[in-house]
């Protein structure tokens, strides 16, 4: 497959109109699976941002904000359709953007178009409610959209993202500013011009590719903006939620997790074993949901860490267009980041039960990591209780029920959980008392749950995306009492 880009890349798209950032300046964009310069991209602004505001808001107050809700909802499952057509190039624009294997590169665009597809079919199935109030009223609530929506999308996951983020909020009826990612937003512009080609109106979607810290900040903290849904770490989710906080505007953050997954002896190991591993290795484990820590009970311990460790030495290592089992992380930063916490393994003498080899012929300049699964780990130790955002599993034993809650419930996070055991009452005294947004009782992930409300708890965020809550986040109640005696 070839690195031809078929559109260009250095532009912001506004009130329908793709143009140069108002400074004239643009940043590299890096291929992880060699560390070459692939293209540039818009170094967007606060100029870009504002504009794109008030396009967003134009469109709110002419032919977008018009529309009905069954409109809206056949707008969205054109472009459903349209993704579809082209999932094989959305798949090498992302596999060569992100560094994932092609083939999860086509699951994300098959992703995106389902959920495009969803809250299409959902737009005009927002019911309000009457409520039976003192004689003499009727009284009724409705939902309105917010207005502006901003949507500040990372680098792991740009279109399943923007599908259950961007979808959500034009099925209600926002007009939205994207701001993705430095490091990966060839997606992201495909899709806006996706949404073009299938008669979006002019505003409704606007694009500002740019950095966090310039881009992203302008835009979270902009008077115009009456939403913010953010995806990313904790410490830049408490700076958005600060500035927009000072307009007193609500956010979604989905923060990122240490997810475990609790394998007790009587569980099916046979069905257990895939997921234990892909969850954790997935996307090269940069996944906020990813499954890094395994915590076992110990009469099946030593037989699990093995057969995690046989399947670990078996993982393939490739350029994401040679769609191996994994490819590159997103960057030379990121590399450092995970090398770091391998080099802790090493210095603190923990044991890694497996790790893949990387091939001799990898590209020079790729961000490769060895998939690295380390066993025997403590609770307390750094590489449980923090996000690696890597290929590298901590694997745990536990003695009973009570010290696996007490395990997976302490570390800061609580995004999601997987439970693996036979016993009944055990599923849901589990899915009861873990602290977190999602439980999985015998798989993991639910092949992704468009329908699923999806969020954390304590540092993993708040606000839920996916499924009709993300339609109601990205919407506001409105009472209407009727007095007419």
């Amino acid at each position: 497959m070839n690195r031809q880009i078929p559109f260009p890349t250095d532009q912001v798209l506004i009130a329908g109109r793709w143009q140069a950032p108002a400074n004239g300046q643009s940043l590299p964009l890096f291929d992880p699976s060699d560390g070459s310069e692939l293209t540039r991209i818009a170094r967007g602004g606060s100029a870009d941002v504002d504009a794109a505001v008030h396009a967003a808001q134009s469109a709110l107050d002419g032919a977008w904000g018009l529309l009905s809700a069954t409109e809206r909802g056949r707008l969205l499952m054109a472009m459903s359709a349209k993704v579809l057509e082209q999932a094989d190039e959305l798949a090498r624009l992302e596999a060569l953007d992100v560094g994932k294997p092609y083939k999860q590169g086509r699951a994300d665009a098959v992703a995106l178009a389902r959920y495009l597809e969803f809250y299409g079919g959902a737009a005009d199935k927002v019911m309000g409610e009457t409520i039976p109030f003192a004689n003499g009223y009727t009284t009724l609530t409705w939902r309105e959209p917010h207005g502006v929506t901003a949507h500040i999308v990372p680098w792991n996951y740009p279109m399943q993202i923007i599908g259950r983020s961007v979808g959500a909020a034009l099925a209600m009826g926002n007009a939205c500013v994207l701001k993705p990612a430095e490091e990966a937003c060839l997606t992201a512009l495909a899709f806006a011009r996706i949404a073009q080609d299938c008669g979006l109106p002019a505003g409704a979607l606007n694009v500002v590719p740019g950095l966090g810290e310039e881009a992203g900040a302008a835009l979270s903290s902009h008077p115009g903006v009456r939403h913010v849904s953010f995806t990313g770490s904790v410490a830049v989710g408490t700076l958005i939620q600060t500035a927009a906080a000072k307009n007193a505007i609500p956010v979604t953050l989905e923060l990122g997790g240490k997810s475990p997954q609790i394998v007790f002896a009587d569980a099916d190991l046979d069905a257990a074993l895939p997921f234990l591993v892909n969850a954790g290795i997935q996307n090269a484990g940069q996944t906020c949901s990813a499954a890094s820590r395994i915590l076992v009970e110990r009469p099946v311990f030593d037989t699990v860490v093995a057969r995690m460790a046989e399947r670990y030495r078996a993982l393939r290592v490739a350029p994401a267009l040679a769609d191996g089992d994994i490819g590159p992380v997103i960057s030379a930063r990121q590399r450092d980041i995970i090398q770091g916490y391998l080099d802790l393994v090493r210095d603190n003498g923990l044991h890694v039960a497996a790790q893949a080899t990387l091939p001799a012929d990898l590209p020079a300049g790729g961000y490769y990591v060895a998939p690295t699964l380390v066993a025997d780990v403590v609770p307390g130790h750094r590489i449980a209780q923090e996000e690696i955002f890597g290929p590298v599993q901590a694997v745990i034993p536990f003695d009973g029920e009570a010290e696996a809650l007490r395990i997976a419930n302490g570390t800061p996070y609580g995004l999601v959980a997987g439970v693996w055991t036979r016993d009944g009452g055990r599923q849901l005294r589990m899915a009861r008392k873990l602290q977190c947004g999602q439980v999985f009782i015998n798989n993991y992930g639910a092949g992704g749950g468009i329908e699923l409300p999806f969020g954390g708890v304590k540092h993993s965020g708040h606000g839920r995306e996916k499924g009709f809550e993300a339609l109601y986040g990205f919407s506001a109640l409105k009472t209407v009492a009727i007095r007419h005696d």
